[in-house]
């Protein structure tokens, strides 16, 4: 694999003719599992493969989450050179690179502006817009991938591309977990072991509670969740919301589920100091 820290020389690196399609993994480092998985998928799909590697300030509306977030560019470097070829490409550029001037863009994602991680993190999905569709017009990528852990995330980008026309497919891949059910993620390693020994609480519940919801409906469903988790000292769930996968508007009752659309249980929880996010389907047969 090759290793590239500049616009220019990913430009001229990828200047050369290639096999389509192009395969973009984007990523904040410090990596694990589930970003192998996407890489791997890439690799099936794709003759050539770019991983990014980048910790994007625009999108922490706390500075001091930013300067928490876990950066270990050695170990993901040896991960990656697992998994990558010769030709494929691992971009690590400075802020300069990827925001040569200020990006003072201002998206509107309707509805996904309105829910969730958007009201516990003001302005997080529109430095995700200007971060993505900078990677995406310097990669010109022809599939990205992205995990469905971030299912928020998922949704933004992809009203992203429909706004701004890019021919780009966006390519979701499954949530990898830990074997005690974990979602796998970046910030996992920020967990004390007390704290991390008690987090798959987190998908048990959720995952009970998609079951429970076909029987109780969602108040009571709710009721459910907060109760098993707020009951685990040292944590306390955020939101939890059965929303749509388009427009993930949260339902109050069964009768506004809709036939064409798939639905999810959606979570976010303090566990002490880490803040941990997680989603399953929900089964309505």
């Amino acid at each position: 694999m090759k290793i590239i820290t500049t616009v220019r020389e990913l430009h001229n690196g990828l200047s050369e003719p290639v096999l389509k399609p192009l395969g973009l993994v984007p990523t904040m480092g410090a990596l694990h599992a589930g970003h192998v998985s996407l890489v791997k998928q890439a690799k099936k799909e794709c003759p050539r493969v770019v991983v990014s590697i980048f910790v994007n300030p625009t999108q922490f509306n706390d500075k001091n989450d930013l300067k928490r977030y876990p950066r270990t560019p050695d170990t993901d470097l040896a991960l990656l050179k697992k998994h990558l070829a010769k030709d494929d490409i691992v971009f690590i550029p400075e802020e300069k690179e990827i925001y040569p001037e200020p990006d003072t863009r201002i998206f509107s994602f309707g509805n996904l502006d309105n829910v969730m991680e958007a009201l516990h993190r003001p302005g997080h999905f529109n430095g995700v817009g200007q971060v993505v569709s900078r990677l995406f017009r310097i990669v010109n990528p022809d599939k990205a991938y992205f995990g469905l852990k971030d299912f928020q995330q998922l949704a933004v980008i992809r009203s992203l591309v429909r706004q701004l026309d890019l021919k780009v497919n966006i390519i979701a891949c499954p949530i990898i977990r830990e074997p005690d059910g974990l979602a796998m993620s970046s910030r996992n390693r920020l967990l004390d072991d007390d704290t991390r020994n008690r987090a798959p609480v987190i998908f048990k519940t959720i995952a009970e509670a998609a079951v429970l919801f076909r029987e109780k409906g969602v108040a009571e469903t709710k009721k459910y969740v907060n109760s098993c988790i707020n009951r685990e000292k040292g944590f306390e769930v955020e939101y939890f919301e059965i929303v749509d996968d388009t427009e993930l508007v949260p339902i109050v009752n069964r009768q506004e589920i809709k036939n064409e659309r798939e639905y999810f249980a959606c979570i976010a929880v303090r566990a002490g100091k880490v803040r941990l996010i997680d989603n399953v389907k929900i089964p309505l047969m």
